[in-house]
C-alpha cells in the first residue's frame, strides 16, 4: 500500500497530525487479548535501530525508547537537493546497500557498499550521481515530501509526492513510532526486510492492536496494522535479492498490512529477552 493509500486508512495524518496522535493514544484499548487469541507470549528477538532513512541498520542488545520511538531511529535522511524530495529505497534502491550507524558522539556514518565510511555530502553525492544532501530531523521544519509509485504492485503506473510524518524522526506515519513483527508473521521471509524496530519470537502481534502493552521498561499502545509498499521487494546488501512476490502475498494474505505500528505511552528501556505483556 502507497503512503497516499495509507492516508485513507490513517486520516489523522493531516498538518494537525499530533493532537490526533495524542487522541488516538488515549483512545487506545487497555485489555489484553486471552492467551487463547494469542498463539503464545512474545519476546524480544532482536533491536533494530535505523539511523538514516532507507539504508540498513544496526542490531541492538539494549535501546531506550522515547515519546517519539527508538533513539536514534530514523533521525537522518538523505534528500534531493534539485527537487527538494526525500529519498527512499521506493525510487532509490540503491540505499539499501549502504548502511548507517550512530557514531559515539550522536552523530551518524553511513558505510558505502565498499566500505567507505562517510557523512560527507560530497561523497554521497558522488556515490548515487545526483546532488544530495544529509539532513538531521532536528534541524528540518519544512515539509518532509517523498516519492512513491502510483501501484505499488506496478511501478509502471507511473510517481507520486506525499507527506510523511510532521516533525521529529522520519518516519512515514506519525503514528509509527516503534513497529513490531513477530517470527509467526514472518515466516520464510527475511525480516530486514520489514524493518521493523522489535522482532518477537513468537506469534499474534496483530491481535494486540488496540491494546496497551509493556515492554521491558516501556509501555506502548499499539495502533495499527502497518501497509506495506514496493519498498519490501527491493534488493539488499547481506544477500537479499529482489523479491515481488513479497508484496503480492502481502497483500493477498494481509490485505497488505505486515507488522504493526505503536505510539510511546511510556518511554522506557528494552532488551533482547524481554517480554511482551499487558501494561
Amino acid at each position: 500500500m502507497s503512503p497516499r493509500a495509507a492516508q485513507q486508512v490513517w486520516p489523522w495524518l493531516q498538518p494537525d497530525v499530533d493532537e490526533r496522535v495524542r487522541s488516538m493514544a488515549d483512545r487506545a484499548v487497555v485489555s489484553w487479548p486471552s492467551s487463547g487469541e494469542r498463539e503464545n507470549d512474545m519476546r524480544v528477538l532482536e533491536l533494530w535501530r535505523y539511523p538514516v532513512k532507507s539504508l540498513q541498520g544496526e542490531r541492538l542488545d539494549v535501546a531506550r525508547i522515547g515519546s517519539g520511538g527508538m533513539e536514534g531511529d530514523r533521525q537522518w535522511a538523505l534528500f534531493d537537493v534539485l527537487t527538494g524530495f526525500g529519498l527512499t529505497a521506493r525510487r532509490e534502491p540503491d540505499l539499501l546497500f549502504a548502511a548507517a550507524r550512530l557514531r559515539g558522539d550522536g552523530g551518524v556514518q553511513i558505510v558505502l557498499p565498499d566500505g567507505t565510511g562517510t557523512a560527507d555530502d560530497a561523497v554521497l553525492s558522488e556515490w548515487l550521481g545526483r546532488p544530495v544532501t544529509l539532513r538531521s530531523a532536528a534541524e528540518m521544519t519544512e515539509r518532509r515530501r517523498y516519492e512513491s509509485p502510483q501501484d505499488d504492485l506496478d511501478e509502471r503506473s507511473g510517481w507520486h509526492d506525499w507527506e510523511g510524518a510532521a516533525g521529529g524522526a522520519f518516519h512515514d506515519n506519525a503514528q509509527g513510532r516503534v513497529s513490531l513483527v513477530s517470527t509467526g508473521t514472518l515466516g520464510d521471509w527475511d525480516r530486514r526486510r520489514f524493518r521493523s524496530n522489535v522482532v518477537l519470537d513468537g506469534a499474534g502481534e496483530k491481535e494486540l492492536v488496540g491494546s496497551r502493552v509493556r515492554l521491558g521498561g516501556a509501555v506502548l499502545d499499539i495502533v495499527e496494522p502497518i501497509p506495506r509498499c514496493v519498498l519490501v521487494t527491493r534488493p539488499q546488501g547481506g544477500g537479499i535479492g529482489r523479491d515481488t512476490d513479497v508484496l503480492k502475498t502481502v497483500h493477498r494474505r494481509n490485505g497488505g498490512t505486515l507488522a504493526v505500528a505503536a505510539l510511546v505511552r511510556t518511554p522506557g528501556t528494552v532488551g533482547t529477552d524481554d517480554v511482551l505483556g499487558p501494561a
